[in-house]
This record gives structure tokens, sequence and C-alpha cells, in this order.
């Protein structure tokens, strides 16, 4: 026998429930609410997708192996109308996918319009790093320099992006954050440090065969000694 649908489903719970197993907080667990694009949550790590970033990754996708030679076409019009939730979800699913190339292309259209974060930059260098396109790391971080020479020293995802430059062995781009890290204010008077940040900084530098950099980050914070960069380790 079919089952009609009742048109509020807090009162047929009421109504096939017992009262006891039943209350509010039970109620609206069952519920399924809609709203605006605009007001959705956070995505989880970029692995809870729209339908819209769900469509993008497939179109970008056809659309590279239909036209490679038309992708920056192609990828500008995919992308022109989904928010900035839907594009860092977008990009994050094609990392995932070890999608670089078209990665770069959706990092790109995001840069164009918004601020990425340098955390989305860590997981971009990561992904190359993983995929053997080093020279695509050095170009990303000239990029970021030239878009404004100075770098948010106080971002969370810069001791990230420092982590990933270095694990991919770029010497060029460790050397350019530190630049860009000096000249938006780090080390000089009345700067605080932070010392996670001196000791990915300084080891990093020194991984990459930067030695004199290096003692220069030690040399500028001397609270932050080697003995105590030890003792951060443990």
């Amino acid at each position: 026998m079919a089952t009609s649908l009742h048109p509020n489903p807090t009162t047929f719970l009421k109504t096939h429930l017992p009262k006891s197993n039943l209350n509010n907080s039970t109620a609206s667990r069952f519920l399924i609410r809609c709203g605006p694009r605009d007001n959705r949550g956070p995505l989880v790590k970029g692995r809870v997708l729209s339908i819209e970033a769900i469509q993008a990754v497939q179109s970008l996708k056809r659309a590279q192996r239909s036209d490679p030679t038309n992708i920056s076409t192609l990828v500008s019009k995919t992308l022109s109308r989904l928010i900035k939730a839907d594009l860092v979800a977008t990009l994050k699913e094609l990392l995932r996918q070890d999608q670089c190339a078209l990665a770069l292309h959706v990092f790109s259209n995001l840069r164009s319009e918004h601020e990425p974060g340098l955390s989305l930059y860590a997981d971009l260098v990561m992904a190359l790093a993983k995929n053997g396109m080093a020279e695509e790391i050095d170009r990303l971080i000239f990029d970021l320099e030239k878009e404004g020479g100075g770098i948010p020293c106080d971002d969370k995802g810069l001791i990230r992006l420092i982590r990933a430059v270095v694990g991919a062995e770029r010497r060029e781009s460790t050397v350019r954050i530190y630049g860009m890290m000096k000249r938006s204010g780090w080390g000089s008077s009345g700067f605080k440090a932070d010392e996670y940040m001196v000791k990915a900084l300084s080891r990093g530098l020194k991984r990459v065969g930067e030695v004199g950099l290096a003692d220069e980050v030690d040399k500028e914070f001397g609270t932050f000694s080697k003995g105590n960069l030890e003792k951060l380790s443990v």
C-alpha cells in the first residue's frame, strides 16, 4: 500500500513516534532546511561539494579533453558564475584528483577576483611538488611576490606555505618568501615574532642551503636560540 506524504514532518513524527522518545531536538534532526546559496556553511576541506562545484569540475575535465588549446577561455566561462566558496571547493577537488594543470587555471581565476589566502597557496604547492611540477611552484611564489611585495606574517597559512616550499626543495622560492616577510615588517623593532615561524623559517633556509640567511634569522631573534628551538620540537 502506498504511503502518502505528510505535509508537516514534525506533526508526522509526533503522530507516529512514542511521546517518550520524541522531543524538539529529535524532531529537528529529521527536518531538512534549505536556504540561499550564500548562507551555506563552510566547506569541509573541500570534500563537501555543492552541485555547482561538482558541475564545474566535470565541465573543466571535459573541456580539457575536448579542446586543451582553448582551456583558459573555457575555464573563465565555466567559473564566471561561481561564488568564492564554490571556486575554492572546485580548486581543492581538482588538487585531490591530481588535476594540477586545471587547478592552476582555477587558482588564477580565483586570484583575479578574491584573496586566496596563504593556506591555499600551500595546498597548491604541495600538489605541484607531488606531481613533479617544481617550476610551477617558483612561478606561483614569484606571482605572489609581484602582486604586492609583502606577505601577511600573522597568517597561520604562512607556516604551512614555508614548509610546503621547503619540502619541495625550492631554494629560490624559500628566499623569496623570506624577502616578502622582511618587507612586511617581520624582524623589525616592535614586531612580535611567532616562535614556530622562526623555527620553520630557520630550519627551512638551512635545508635549502641558505645557511647565512638562517643565521640572520637566528641572530635577529636571539630569544629563540638554538636550544629553545630544540625544546619546541620535543
